[in-house]
């Protein structure tokens, strides 16, 4: 697989392939590798997303010194050697697995350790749990969008927890949560062959998202029911019998409001929408059933009680429901989660798409708490 084209990339941000890593040819674009030793500054996306999701911070992360390395992580994008199966290697995606694939891609650009990771969406996950699992290599943290309550508690016997998705689909309309569906067979099918194409699923996927969408109110659930859940937009709790093509298409931009948009214009969108066509989706969704599944808990429970305590901050955009998903989530992830978070930034008019929706912003506060 060749690297991005310079063509579709920033002045200063390159594109290349790495040694074999973990299994992985590993795909990265970075910027600042003119300069040896300087700091790391490693970012990780989310989903539906790809490393070109930072390219908006890569240049500004190396104006102000650092080495900046954004890899197309498991699953996505022009990294090669992961398995696309639905019934294949599940595994191999297990969330220590994936801090193992960040070690080497840091240690492939001949970096011991990163000044800071940086997670959005479900990189998240990543970032926060290399950062609980190695502080010696991961200095400091930065999470985007998507809080972190910590690793599961360890439990003899855990108690069974009430069938949230029977309650979602016993509501006189019927639901059904994004996760459990992401984690079924049909949802690769549904998304990559979509009835509009990849390219406006993932157009009106975004914008369902972001700030442009009116209807992105968030506000803070009062429990983990049902009722509750159903208080949020169709992307998160998707009704009972739609796929997610079909979910988003009902709120597809119009093509005034698609070319009014100056975060993701057509010629970006095309950069998601060709690797998506190719790929698909399941590489990315083989982290949701991970998750779901709850098979390889275990492993993470043997860090249960343990907090990050490198010095960490949290930036999301205001009318993110991803900051209220799980309720409690934000609270549970300052006070007790992390110990050195002090400050949670929510930007106005910013959707989830933070440092794609406002760059500037994002990375002011990210030089900002970088330098201190």
């Amino acid at each position: 697989m060749d690297p991005l084209p310079a063509s579709v990339l920033p002045a200063g941000v390159r594109a290349r392939i790495l040694p074999p890593n973990n299994g992985l040819d590993v795909h990265v674009l970075e910027a600042g590798f003119e300069t040896p030793g300087r700091p790391a500054v490693l970012l990780l996306h989310g989903f539906p997303e790809l490393a070109y999701s930072w390219r908006k911070v890569l240049p500004a992360l190396a104006a102000a010194g650092y080495h900046a390395i954004a890899p197309d992580q498991r699953g996505y994008g022009r990294t090669t050697g992961w398995d696309p199966d639905y019934d294949g290697d599940l595994g191999s995606y297990r969330f220590l697995n994936l801090v193992r694939d960040a070690m080497g891609v840091l240690a492939a650009l001949g970096h011991r350790e990163a000044h800071a990771v940086v997670g959005h969406d479900f990189g998240a996950a990543v970032a926060a749990l290399a950062a609980l699992v190695r502080p010696d290599v991961f200095k400091s943290m930065v999470l985007m969008s998507a809080p972190f309550t910590g690793p599961p508690a360890l439990t003899a016997s855990p108690a069974k927890a009430p069938d949230i998705h029977a309650a979602l689909a016993a509501l006189p309309r019927p639901r059904k949560h994004y996760q459990r569906y992401y984690s079924t067979r049909p949802a690769n099918e549904n998304m990559q062959h979509a009835p509009q194409g990849v390219h406006d699923f993932l157009r009106a996927y975004y914008h369902h998202k972001s700030a442009d969408w009116a209807e992105n109110k968030p506000f803070p659930l009062k429990g983990w029911t049902a009722e509750e859940l159903a208080k949020m937009p169709t992307y998160y709790v998707m009704d009972l019998a739609e796929g997610m093509a079909e979910t988003v298409a009902k709120v597809m931009p119009t093509p005034a409001e698609v070319a009014a948009n100056r975060w993701l214009p057509e010629h970006e969108l095309k950069v998601y929408s060709e690797e998506y066509a190719r790929n698909g989706f399941q590489g990315g969704l083989q982290w949701y059933r991970v998750r779901t599944s709850g098979r390889f808990n275990g492993e993470l429970e043997v860090f249960a009680g343990r907090t990050i305590d490198v010095p960490s901050t949290f930036i999301a955009g205001a009318s993110d429901w991803g900051v209220h998903q799980v309720p409690g989530a934000i609270e549970r992830m300052q006070k007790v989660a992390c110990t050195q978070m002090k400050e949670i930034h929510l930007i106005p008019g910013t959707g989830h798409w933070v440092q794609q929706e406002q760059p500037d912003e994002v990375n002011r506060l990210l030089l900002s708490f970088l330098a201190r």
